[in-house]
C-alpha cells in the first residue's frame, strides 16, 4: 500500500491505514453469513413479497484497497418486530447487520445521519444484529446500540454480503438477487456491495433494420444478470443490442405511493457514433449510486451506418441512434420509478459523440419533457472532424457524401429496392464499407435545425445545462506527432484547417510557438492548442454564452478540466505524466497533455480499481470531488454539492476541498459573471472564458450564436 496515501488521510470515514486484523474480522463476519444463508437455501424474493422499501446503503470513500472493511446494510424501511426484521432479512438472504465491523461506529453514523437529512429522526431506531449484552439491539444516532423490547416495531438494518462486482457477467447463484414488477414486466436482477444491478434490459421491440425503434411493449420475464450485446461495430457486436442496464440504491415497494424517489443520471457512451457500449467497465454506476444517492442507467444505441444512414427514398431518414437514445428515455419515463428512479429528475450525461448526442437531445422536441438536466463532456465543434458534431448535414449532404458511397460499395447501386438490398448484406458489411455514415442530419423529426438553437429561435429543451471540457482536448484530434520534416503549416493542414486559416494561425502573435527544448514537441503543443480552441473550447464558449445571454436553459454552468488519467491516446505518451522513482504510475505534477476522455474515471469513480492505479493522494481527491460534483447536479441542477448533505455523509474531503480559499463560489454562467468557469484541478479555481481572441481568429467567435 502506498503509504503516502496513509500520510494524508483526513477523512473520518476514510480509514485507509488499516491492519490486517480487521479485514481478518469483516472476512470471517461474511464468511458466517453465507454458510448460514447457504444451509436455509433460499431464493430470490421479490420487493413485493417483502412488504417493505429496501435501500443499499454503503458508505463509499473510494479507496477500493480497504472497500471491503466497510459494512454495507440493506435498510428494510416498515416498522417491524424484531421476529419480523429476522424473517424479512432472510427473505434477502441476509441476517441483522453485525455490529463488530472495523469501522460500523463510523460508517453507520454517517449513514444514519444521511438518513435524519431526508426521511428520519435522530432518535429513530434501527433493529441490528442481537449480541450477548443486548438479546434485541438497536442502534440510533442519539443513543448508540441499546437493548430495546423485542416486540418493539422498528426499521432494520440488515447486513449486506453481496461482494464488489465490477462490470463483469453477475453471480448467476440466487442469493443476491431480486425482483422488480414494472407494468407487464418482471425483471431479475442482483445486487453488489453498491447498488442494485438490473443488467441487460431490452428497452425496445424488435425492429427492422433502418427503421425506427419503439418502446419495449410486450409483456416478459426478464433476466436482467448479464450485459446485452453491444451494437455492431468493427469485428463484434450485433444488431440486437438496444439494452440498457440500471444502477440504483433504492426499490420502493409501492412506486406510486413513496416519496423518496431518486434523481436518475442517464448516461450515453462516446465513440465517434461508430463505437462504444453501455457495458464499459469505466462506466459502472455503482459507485455514483452509492456515494451519490442517484439512479445510474446506461444504454447502447446503433452505431455507423446502423445507427445514421440516410438515403434519398423519403423514408430512410437516418438518426436511427439518437432516435434509439429517444426511445430509451421513454423506457425509463415509464418503467423507472419501480427501481427507485424518479421519471421527472433525469438528467442526460454523455462524453465526446455521447456529448453530441446530448446536444443533439437538447434540440430534439420528440425528446422534450424526458429529462430536466444535460451534460455535455467534450462537446465537438468547429473545424476538421469536429464540424458534423455540431453542424448538421442534410440528408442530401449525407447522401451525397456517406450514403450513397456505402449504397454503391456493397453492390446494391443498380438495385431497384435499394433498402431491401442492404437489409440483405451482413450488418458487419455494411459497418465497415467505406467512408461509412455517422452523422446527425436534419430529419425533420427528430432534428430540425441545422444547429442547437441557442438564441431564443429555434427548439431547445428547457433542461438545466452544464457543458465543459479537457484543458487539451484536441490534442487527440490534430493528426500525427511531427515528424523532422514537418512545418507549423503542414501540421495544421494534418489538423483539418483549410489553407487560408492556416496561413492566418502561423502569422498570427495570437499562436506562437512555444520555447521549450523539444522542437517537434512546442510544434505539437501549439497545434493541441489550435485543436483545442477550434473542436472544442470556442464551439462549447460561444454556446453557453448565448444560452445565458437569450435564457434558454434555467441554468447553465461551465468547467474545464484540467487535470487527467487516462484519457484517450492515440500517439502514445502523450496523455499520461512521466513516471519517476517516487511515482512509478505517473507524476500528475510533471508536464503532460490533459487528454479528451481524461475525467471519465474521475466522474464515475472508478478509478483505483483493476489496472488503473492511484497516481498520488490527489487523484482520490479529484475523484471523490468529481462524483460529489456530478451527483449533486442530479439531485439539484447546481454542481456544487449542498454542505448539509456533504456534512451528513462524511465527506469532509470534499468539503476541505471546496472551501479552499483558491476554489471560490462557483456560479452560473451570467452575462454579467466575469468568472464563470470551474476551472477542475487541484486545487479548484474558478476563471474567465479563455482564448477569445484565437477563438476569434479561428472564426468561432463568443458571440457566434447571437
Amino acid at each position: 500500500m502506498d503509504r503516502r496515501l496513509c500520510s494524508h488521510a483526513s477523512e473520518p470515514v476514510l480509514d485507509i491505514c488499516l491492519t490486517m486484523t480487521g479485514l481478518q474480522i469483516l472476512e470471517i463476519q461474511i464468511l458466517r453469513v453465507n454458510e448460514v444463508l447457504d444451509l436455509l437455501g433460499l431464493a430470490s424474493p421479490s420487493v413485493s413479497e417483502i412488504g417493505s422499501d429496501i435501500t443499499l446503503l454503503f458508505q463509499n470513500d473510494l479507496y477500493w484497497p480497504s472497500a471491503a472493511e466497510h459494512n454495507g446494510t440493506i435498510l428494510i424501511s416498515k416498522p417491524l418486530t424484531n421476529t419480523q426484521a429476522v424473517a424479512s432479512c432472510k427473505q434477502l438472504n441476509e441476517l441483522l447487520l453485525p455490529t463488530e465491523g472495523v469501522h460500523f461506529s463510523s460508517d453507520i453514523k454517517s449513514l444514519m445521519n444521511f438518513l435524519a437529512l431526508k426521511t428520519t429522526s435522530p432518535l429513530q431506531k434501527f433493529w441490528v444484529a442481537s449480541s450477548p449484552a443486548h438479546r434485541c439491539a438497536a442502534v440510533s444516532l442519539a443513543g448508540g446500540i441499546q437493548s430495546v423490547s423485542c416486540e418493539s416495531e422498528l426499521s432494520a438494518f440488515c447486513s449486506q454480503s453481496a461482494p464488489y462486482t465490477r462490470n463483469i457477467a453477475t453471480d448467476p447463484s440466487t442469493q443476491f438477487q431480486v425482483q422488480v414488477q414494472s407494468k407487464k414486466l418482471t425483471v431479475t436482477g442482483t445486487r453488489d456491495a453498491l447498488s442494485f444491478r438490473f443488467l441487460g434490459i431490452p428497452y425496445a421491440d424488435p425492429f427492422e433494420q433502418f427503421t425506427y425503434s419503439k418502446v419495449f411493449s410486450s409483456s416478459a420475464s426478464i433476466s436482467a444478470l448479464n450485459y446485452g450485446s453491444p451494437c455492431t461495430q468493427g469485428s463484434y457486436g450485433t444488431d440486437d443490442c438496444l439494452f440498457l442496464n440500471i444502477y440504483t440504491p433504492f426499490l420502493p415497494q409501492n412506486s406510486q405511493k413513496t416519496t423518496n424517489l431518486k434523481p436518475v443520471l442517464f448516461w450515453i457512451h462516446g465513440g465517434g457514433f461508430t463505437s462504444g457500449e453501455g457495458s464499459d467497465g469505466i462506466y459502472d454506476g455503482g459507485t455514483m449510486v452509492s456515494r451519490g444517492d442517484v439512479v445510474v442507467v446506461s444504454i447502447n444505441y446503433r452505431l455507423g451506418t446502423q445507427g445514421f444512414l440516410a438515403l434519398n427514398d423519403g423514408v430512410t431518414n437516418g438518426n436511427f441512434g439518437i432516435a434509439d437514445q429517444i426511445t430509451a428515455l421513454q423506457w425509463v419515463h415509464e418503467h423507472i420509478a419501480d427501481f427507485g428512479g424518479d421519471p421527472n429528475q433525469v438528467t442526460i450525461h454523455g462524453q465526446s459523440a455521447g456529448a453530441g448526442s446530448v446536444r443533439a437531445l437538447l434540440a430534439a422536441k420528440p425528446a422534450f419533457g424526458l429529462f430536466q438536466g444535460a451534460i455535455a463532456q467534450s462537446s465537438l465543434g468547429g473545424f476538421g472532424y469536429a464540424t458534423a458534431y455540431s453542424e448538421y448535414l442534410s440528408i442530401e449532404d449525407e447522401y451525397t457524401s456517406f450514403g450513397k458511397p456505402v449504397v454503391e460499395a456493397v453492390g446494391c447501386g443498380n438495385s431497384t429496392d435499394v433498402l431491401a438490398c442492404l437489409r440483405s448484406v451482413p450488418s458487419s458489411t455494411l459497418f465497415n464499407a467505406p467512408n461509412a455514415p455517422r452523422y446527425i442530419v436534419v430529419d425533420g423529426k427528430y432534428i430540425t435545425t441545422d444547429h442547437l438553437e441557442v438564441n431564443g429561435c429555434g427548439p431547445a429543451a428547457p433542461a438545466h445545462v452544464m457543458f465543459g471540457w479537457m484543458r487539451d482536448d484536441g490534442t487527440d484530434f490534430v493528426g500525427s506527432f511531427p515528424t523532422q520534416s514537418s512545418t507549423l503549416t503542414t501540421q495544421l493542414e494534418g489538423a483539418g484547417l483549410s489553407a487560408n486559416l492556416t496561413e492566418v494561425v502561423v502569422n498570427s502573435p495570437l499562436f506562437p510557438l512555444p520555447n521549450g527544448s523539444d522542437a517537434l514537441d512546442n510544434l505539437f503543443n501549439l497545434t493541441s492548442r489550435v485543436g483545442t480552441d477550434g473542436q472544442f473550447r470556442c464551439i462549447d464558449e460561444a454556446t453557453l454564452i448565448a444560452a445565458a445571454k437569450h435564457r434558454v436553459f434555467p441554468s447553465v454552468w461551465a468547467y474545464q478540466f484540467d487535470r487527467s488519467y487516462a484519457g484517450y491516446e492515440p500517439i502514445p505518451g502523450t496523455c499520461e505524466p512521466p513516471a519517476t522513482a517516487e511515482f512509478p504510475n505517473g507524476d500528475p505534477s510533471l508536464p503532460y497533455y490533459r487528454c479528451h476522455s481524461g475525467e471519465l474515471y474521475y466522474m464515475f469513480g472508478t478509478m483505483g480499481q483493476d489496472l488503473k492505479p492511484f497516481r498520488d493522494w490527489n487523484d482520490l481527491i479529484m475523484s471523490q470531488v468529481s462524483v460529489d460534483i456530478w451527483t449533486s447536479f442530479a439531485r439539484t441542477f447546481n454542481p456544487t454539492p449542498a454542505a448539509e448533505y456533504l456534512t451528513a455523509r462524511g465527506y469532509t474531503n470534499t468539503t476541505a476541498f471546496l472551501q479552499t480559499k483558491h476554489a471560490g463560489d462557483w456560479q452560473p454562467v451570467t452575462p454579467t459573471n466575469k468568472q464563470p468557469l470551474r476551472i477542475m484541478d487541484v486545487p479548484f479555481s474558478l476563471s474567465a472564458w479563455q482564448e477569445e481572441e484565437q477563438c476569434d481568429l479561428l472564426g468561432y467567435p463568443f458571440n457566434l450564436y447571437g
